[in-house]
């Protein structure tokens, strides 16, 4: 197998040639069709999180199919495509395991930081923890992004609750995702980029956003909900102005900068902020079916496997609309 590897953070991904691997009891070995680029895949390489595994091959938006299964696996099938998330096996025995919060597990391994991803053409998997992808009606690149982009945004606006008017703070793969799905639940949404951005403003309206601005606009009505996807913290503040009382911000991300201090006056009235983490089976269930009832149309680019650093480069620098997906 081709494999593009983190040898040190904040160093370029290095391509190397490993054995086919052999998945273990419980996993499943799936030959890769194409892995999406996440910002948290930035955090991992920018050393923004720490190094949990010696030489990783990050990437945890993963769509292919089985070729290996390994002893005991029966639900899925040689063939089967399946994609792999970010939340790759969960202990399962844990208070939060138990209560069905597995996104929380006090033993959870990631894929892409803990185990290796998708960056490569192979790769092994827990299989309890595999997405079957049977009727999802896109091509392996246009569903890649899905399994992270798509799955946190998801979670995110659940947590944001059922508010008509919601503000989409950073407008990117998972922002882009969501206002798909949000319009098609009948909410009216609102899209904050990097101010000047003209391009991603007209890039939001053209997936159906009412209103496009700068992130440190207000919109032309109250809102009520925020979801902050951008990783930075000063704008928890700005969303706060943004929403009416009673409003939710939701951090949806991994990393943020840190918070600026601001006043009480921001929180007051019953605002909230609450955060993201990580996400659970139920929802991959879940958002697959609001996913097929909305069929939003996923913005991709795609590179070839080999120039996954050039794919970074590009996210870090905000030079492309959607997401972007590596194909070996």
């Amino acid at each position: 197998m081709r494999a593009m590897v983190l040898r040190a953070p904040r160093a370029p991904l290095v391509m190397e040639e490993r054995p086919d691997p052999t998945p273990g009891p419980g996993e499943i070995r799936v030959r890769i069709a194409a892995c999406a680029v996440c910002r948290t895949d930035l955090h991992v390489v920018d050393g923004d999180l720490p190094p949990h595994r010696a030489a990783v091959v990050p990437g945890h938006e993963i769509v292919g199919h089985v070729d290996a299964l390994g002893e005991g696996v029966t639900d899925l099938a040689l063939g089967d495509r399946v994609g792999i998330p970010w939340l790759g096996h969960a202990c399962g025995t844990c208070p939060y395991c138990e209560s069905g919060a597995e996104n929380l597990c006090d033993s959870p391994a990631f894929t892409g930081w803990d185990r290796d991803g998708g960056f490569a053409t192979h790769v092994v998997a827990d299989a309890a923890f595999a997405v079957p992808l049977a009727g999802l009606d896109l091509d392996d690149v246009a569903a890649a992004p899905l399994m992270c982009a798509g799955l946190i945004g998801w979670r995110s606006l659940v947590r944001a609750g059922q508010g008509r008017a919601l503000g989409l703070y950073g407008f990117g793969a998972a922002a882009h995702i969501v206002a798909q799905v949000a319009r098609h639940q009948g909410r009216r949404v609102h899209a904050f980029t990097r101010p000047g951005d003209f391009a991603a403003q007209d890039f939001a309206r053209s997936v159906g956003c009412l209103w496009a601005g700068d992130a440190d606009a207000l919109p032309p009505e109250p809102l009520d909900a925020a979801i902050i996807f951008a990783p930075v913290g000063e704008l928890v503040p700005q969303a706060l102005k943004a929403v009416r009382k009673g409003g939710r911000v939701v951090c949806g991300g991994i990393h943020m900068s840190d918070i600026p201090a601001f006043p009480y006056a921001l929180l007051w009235q019953e605002r909230e902020v609450v955060s993201v983490a990580n996400l659970t089976r139920a929802d991959a269930r879940d958002f697959l079916a609001a996913a097929r009832e909305a069929r939003p149309h996923i913005a991709t680019r795609v590179y070839p496997l080999e120039q996954a650093n050039a794919a970074l480069a590009d996210l870090r620098a905000g030079r492309f609309s959607g997401a972007a997906v590596l194909v070996p």
